[in-house]
């Protein structure tokens, strides 16, 4: 586990009982290459352990919240980024960071300040409750890469808006503002871009000084009696990811996407 002050892409901070996690790579919207995606697990596994930790907050440097895999460093294998393909790299366990935040005891706020997108959107659907900036958008866009959404899009999406409404939204790939997603119930509630981290700090403080023990076993009841268990269905989505990752239809995605063109996909 990585210690906050080896964090290249990530901060890490502690006060008044709450800790706040924020992605730190705005000039990529806070795309998550592979370190990136250390540095995430770990904040949430130290948070869960530290017991003067309340409430968890998770956010984005503006202007974006998180739009997801960096294409170009992990489903393209730029070696630049010191990665590999994760062709090769896929276990049929569930997505470690994705298991740190579900896992973590402590409630998780996420403030969506900007593009929630691909794992971007499924990163807020892990969190317990969402408030999202006027500037947030949402979309889970794996199908136009040819893959299949992690555990935000397949056990959250469909408890928070219902069925039918994540299907659209899964199978078409969409984009949707923030005051859509408040009509449906995606989001807690949007308010304006500067006040986000305010409201966000604002509900984490009171969560915060409820007595913590009751709050976490709360939060346990909530996932055995709403979510169930992550780890079955999670490898399920790690095993077809495997399948996926080797299509002709997620290469065409990915080399569309860094094209900037229209794919053509075949079924293949």
């Amino acid at each position: 586990m990585l210690a906050p002050s080896d964090f290249v892409h990530t901060l890490y901070d502690v006060a008044d009982h709450v800790a706040t996690v924020t992605l730190n790579r705005p000039e990529i919207y806070n795309a998550l290459n592979h370190r990136a995606y250390d540095e995430l697990e770990s904040s949430f596994r130290i948070a869960h352990d530290d017991a003067d930790v309340r409430c968890v907050i998770i956010t984005g440097a503006d202007p974006g919240f998180c739009s997801g895999d960096d294409v170009r460093a992990i489903m393209a294998g730029d070696e630049r980024e010191g990665s590999v393909s994760r062709l090769t790299q896929v276990k049929p366990v569930p997505t470690p960071a994705a298991s740190a935040i579900l896992e973590c005891g402590k409630p998780v706020i996420a403030a969506v300040n900007g593009a929630a997108v691909g794992w971007g959107m499924d990163l807020s659907l892990m969190a317990d409750l969402r408030i999202a900036s006027d500037k947030a958008k949402f979309g889970e866009l794996f199908v136009k890469r040819g893959l299949i959404t992690d555990l935000g899009g397949l056990t959250r999406l469909p408890l928070a808006v219902g069925a039918q409404k994540a299907a659209e939204l899964l199978f078409t790939g969409d984009v949707i503002d923030a005051a859509q997603a408040e009509k449906i119930g995606l989001v807690l509630k949007t308010v304006p871009h500067e006040s986000l981290m305010d409201e966000a700090w604002a509900l984490a403080g009171k969560i915060a000084n409820n007595p913590p023990l009751a709050v976490q076993h709360l939060k346990e009841g909530l996932r055995k009696s709403t979510y169930g268990e992550h780890r079955e269905i999670g490898s399920w989505i790690a095993h077809t990811l495997g399948l996926l990752f080797q299509t002709e239809d997620h290469k065409e995605g990915v080399a569309s996407f860094l094209e900037k063109r229209d794919p053509t996909f075949k079924g293949k």
